[in-house]
Parts: structure tokens; sequence; C-alpha cells
């Protein structure tokens, strides 16, 4: 897929921001949402490794390095209503995802499994579009909102719509949210190489025949329906609380077709030092998911702020997982603000999850995906972010109201580790 170039995305920021400056004639006196057209442009990288990917079924190298880019546009068509437009490309290279193939077009060859394969599932892109449409009451006590999205890669489709609505009370010291989403999503089955068509139909591997008996899914449906509620209160002159719920039903297609598994009650066949899948995951076709928490931010000082979160979930596969953050704020000035952060996370195994050669042949449901497994990990992160309300400087006559600045490293205890950076940027039409 071609890339949007630089040249190209300001043209378009330039085309919105002209078509924005027509809709916001308007004589009414009242404050509007948003006094000018806003654009965010963000930008984030991922890196990981480890040595439990799914694809090579627990065992074998995690490498993977993503970039992600998104243009953010919020255009007030008048005084209560805002159109925004978020577009988002993410391109990523994965040593793991590489080896759905890796054989490196020699059938009698493979690279080990802690080695990247030169297949083409080695990178993709993944593209989306998330337009968003909202309108707020004259009195400015509720806020109605509706939303799309598309996304696109080149193994999943996804399109999805939602709606939501919040409401003010008690002077405005009351919050209450609400909001629904569906997803639908079409999976392009791309299964390990050897269970394809064609490639194994059977082969004499060590002295034994491989035939793995393989069925590929009948269903490339999945389907998403998530309910989201929420009740925030200001308690008092330097605290204020939340508590959060979502409810969410999945079913379809839930497992990951390029992800093998090894029974341990089958014979073991390798090329090289690569072994060849038994099997692929295989997961209900349903998951019930319950995720419920609460946020609680107080007011130290000027210069402090405590913002703590915990979360509790539990879904029907056998998960529950707490999590549990706390960041402080540190205002150093009117215009820099440091943030340091610190969050946990731990979670039991879902039912299905097997180390390699765990599972055996008889069993309805497997994986080896250590997402699924028994882990705890750890998140430090420091933060720092520029607010300038006069927009004084300037970027091709937008001005810039903030920059935020976000650096993030990931340890959990099974030993996968990752890097996190992301910096974001909001601009103001003149």
């Amino acid at each position: 897929m071609k890339r949007i170039t630089l040249r190209k995305t300001f043209q378009v920021i330039f085309f919105l921001s002209f078509w924005m400056g027509l809709a916001q004639e308007d004589t009414s006196y009242k404050k509007r949402v948003l006094e000018a057209a806003e654009v965010d442009l963000l930008f984030s990288y991922y890196g990981q490794d480890g040595a439990n990917a799914a694809v090579t079924g627990g065992e074998g190298t995690e490498k993977l390095n993503d970039a992600t880019s998104s243009i953010i546009v919020k255009i007030p068509l008048n005084a209560d209503d805002v159109l925004t437009a978020d577009i988002g490309i993410s391109a990523y290279t994965s040593a793991s995802s590489s080896n759905v193939n890796p054989f490196d077009g020699d059938a009698n060859r493979a690279v080990s499994p802690f080695s990247a394969s030169s297949g083409a599932s080695k990178q993709d892109v993944l593209v989306h579009f998330n337009p968003s449409y909202q309108h707020t009451s004259e009195n400015r006590n509720s806020v109605w909102s509706a939303n799309g999205y598309v996304s696109s890669e080149y193994d999943y489709f996804s399109l999805g719509l939602g709606g939501g609505y919040i409401g003010l009370f008690n002077e405005k010291n009351t919050e209450f949210s609400v909001s629904a989403k569906v997803y639908f999503d079409t999976w392009n089955p791309q299964y390990p190489i050897e269970l394809r068509d064609g490639f194994f139909d059977s082969r004499i591997v060590g002295g034994g025949t491989y035939t793995p008996d393989f069925v590929p899914f009948s269903n490339e449906k999945r389907n998403t329906y998530a309910l989201s509620l929420g009740l925030s209160q200001i308690l008092g002159k330097k605290i204020q609380g939340a508590i959060f719920m979502d409810v969410v039903l999945q079913n379809g297609l839930l497992s990951t077709p390029f992800q093998r598994v090894y029974f341990g009650d089958t014979s073991a066949f390798f090329i090289e030092e690569f072994q060849l899948a038994d099997d692929v995951e295989r997961l209900p076709d349903h998951r019930f998911k319950i995720p419920f928490g609460a946020r609680l931010n107080y007011y130290l000082s000027d210069t402090f702020i405590l913002r703590s979160y915990y979360r509790f979930y539990y879904d029907d596969w056998g998960i529950t997982s707490h999590t549990a953050s706390l960041e402080v704020p540190v205002q150093l000035n009117d215009s820099f603000t440091l943030y340091p952060l610190y969050r946990f996370y731990t979670q039991r195994a879902a039912d299905y999850f097997f180390e390699k050669e765990g599972a055996i042949s008889l069993y309805d449901f497997y994986t080896s995906d250590y997402d699924l497994s028994k882990y705890s990990s750890h998140q430090y992160g420091i933060g720092i972010r520029y607010s300038d309300i006069f927009t004084r400087a300037k970027v091709l006559g937008f001005g810039l109201k903030t920059l935020d600045l976000r650096l993030n490293t990931y340890n959990r205890n099974t030993g996968l580790n990752a890097f996190i950076m992301t910096l974001g940027t909001t601009f103001v039409a003149d």
C-alpha cells in the first residue's frame, strides 16, 4: 500500500481547515464547544523481544518492531457540533510472524525458530480510518456521539460502528457516560506453510511420515459487541473519583490461524532445527469479558497531582487479572509538566493454555500463546508535556498547542521485554 507523503498530508489539512473556516460562520454569542480546528499528529514506536513465540508453538523469537503514525483532524461545524477524522498507518516487522513460512523458498531447509525467515509475513502494514461526530446540547449538560471504524491488513479486515452519550448533573459535578460499539471482522487465514494444501501432502521426515490431522477453519468471521458504562464524581475541592465497567461479547473465529501447537502424544517432525506443526491454535468460538475498575485523582498542590487506577478483569476462558497504576504529574512551570508512571499487571492463565507439547491431540481447545498464560508484568515510564494556550509557536500557519513525549519500558516475568515511545502534537488553526 502506498504511503501518504507529508506533502499530501498537509494538503489534506489545509483543505479541511479551509472548509472548516467556512463552517465556522456563526453569529451566535454562546461559547463554542471547540473554538477552532485542531490537528493532532501522533507517532509511536514499539519494540519487543522474547523467547515464547506463539507462531512457533510457545518457543522461538518474539522480536517485533512496530511504527505507527496518525493524523486526527477535529473540525467545529458550528457552536455545538464537532466532526473528527482519525487516519493512521502502522508498519511492522516481526521475526516471529516471518516463521509462518520458515523455509525461505527451500522446502528442504528451514531457519531456526529463534531466527527470522525472509517470508512475506515478516512485515505488514495496517491502515485505519475512524470518523466520528459529536453533538453537545445547548446547556452543555449532554453530549451525543457516533463513530465508525475501518481497518485492513494482509490477513484481517475490520468494520466497526458505535455511539455514546455523556450526561452532566449536579452542577456538572457528576458525569455519567454510556457507549456501545460493534465490530464485524473477517479473516484471510494464513496457516503455517507446512499445513497448506500442496506443500506437504505427505513427506518422510526423520524416518517417519508427516501427515498431520489438520482441518482448516470453516468460519472466517469474528464479531465483537461492547457496552461501556462510566460514572465520575467530584468528591471535594482536591479529589475526583470515577468507576467504570465494560461488557464485551465475541463470537466467531477467535483463534489465530497461524499460531502452531505441538502435542505431547504425537511424534515430532523436524526439518533442520524447525519442528513442523501438529495443529494450529484452537479456541472456543465465543468469549465473554467483564472488566471493571476505578480511578482516583488527588490534587496535592500546584506542583503535584496523584492519578491512581485499578482494574479487575474476568472472562469465561478462565482468565482473571488485576491492573494497578500510579501517575504523578509534576508541574515544572507554566509550560512544562513531567509525568512519571508505574503500572503493575498480573493474570491467571486461560483454561486452554499449554506450554509446548503440554496439550494432547484429544483436547478440543488448546493454545501456546503466552499472552494467555499466567504472568505478571511491570511498566515504568516518564513523559514530558509542553503546553502553550497562546499557541505562540507556528508551523505552516498552525499554532502549536501541546507537545507530548513519553517513554516506557515493559518487563514480563516470562522473559518478554518491550520499549514504547510515543510523540504527540496538537496544532490549532488561526
